[in-house]
């Protein structure tokens, strides 16, 4: 495992820790979209079918174990605690998540690296990991109100993306025939999702800096 591949891991788990720090800690969901938790949620369920039945090392069960787990829960969160769905913004978060899962499945019968069942989930997986922040940034885009702890949470996501098109890279060159254009395609498709967000998480960043050192001045 290259430097990469381990740094985009850990970005990972750590945009879930952020997610669950929120909803635990502070008894909110505001500005997260269930419909964007229950595709990850799918995402996880429908690639990690071989979780018990093939086995590659200790640090991928954990990591497959772990993600099942942390999406379910933030989905159960949402929908039964008492006091966090309270604070679940349903009438802003109206896209209709569903309309993604079908396109998804038909390209992964169509489009696959080989046509069983358990690689057509897997690439049905990736096809729709590469879409499934899209509820997420509608109902930022609608809200206009990120707070700090969400902002964290999409940005971590978008970097995680981000290392490990640098982890293909890295392979590419250094591993003879590392070739799987499925992942390679809807990885770069999801990073271009998060382009939009990157840009004005990193403005919004900016402008509270320029506060900041204003009110400093002013003081």
């Amino acid at each position: 495992m290259n430097a990469f591949r381990l740094c985009g891991d850990m970005t990972h788990l750590l945009s879930v820790v952020v997610l669950l720090l929120k909803i635990h800690t502070i008894k909110s969901c505001a500005g997260v979209s269930l419909k964007t938790q229950e595709l990850y949620a799918l995402v996880f369920a429908s690639r990690y079918l071989d979780l018990f039945v093939h086995f590659i090392s200790l640090y991928n069960t954990f990591m497959k174990l772990v993600f099942l787990a942390s999406s379910f829960s933030i989905v159960w969160y949402m929908r039964r605690h008492k006091i966090v769905r309270r604070t679940y913004d349903k009438d802003h978060d109206t896209f209709r998540h569903h309309f993604l899962v079908l396109p998804c499945l038909a390209l992964a019968l169509l489009i696959n690296e080989k046509f069983t069942f358990r690689e057509v989930m897997w690439a049905f997986s990736i096809y729709l990991e590469a879409v499934a922040i899209l509820p997420q940034l509608v109902l930022l885009q609608r809200t206009r109100n990120i707070d700090n702890l969400t902002g964290q949470y999409v940005f971590f996501l978008g970097a995680y993306r981000v290392l490990y098109i640098l982890n293909w890279i890295y392979r590419y060159f250094t591993e003879p025939h590392f070739v799987h254009w499925i992942s390679w395609i809807a990885g770069i498709v999801q990073t271009l999702l998060y382009a939009d967000f990157f840009y004005y998480y990193i403005i919004r960043g900016e402008e509270i800096h320029v506060i900041c050192v204003s009110c400093k001045i002013a003081l």
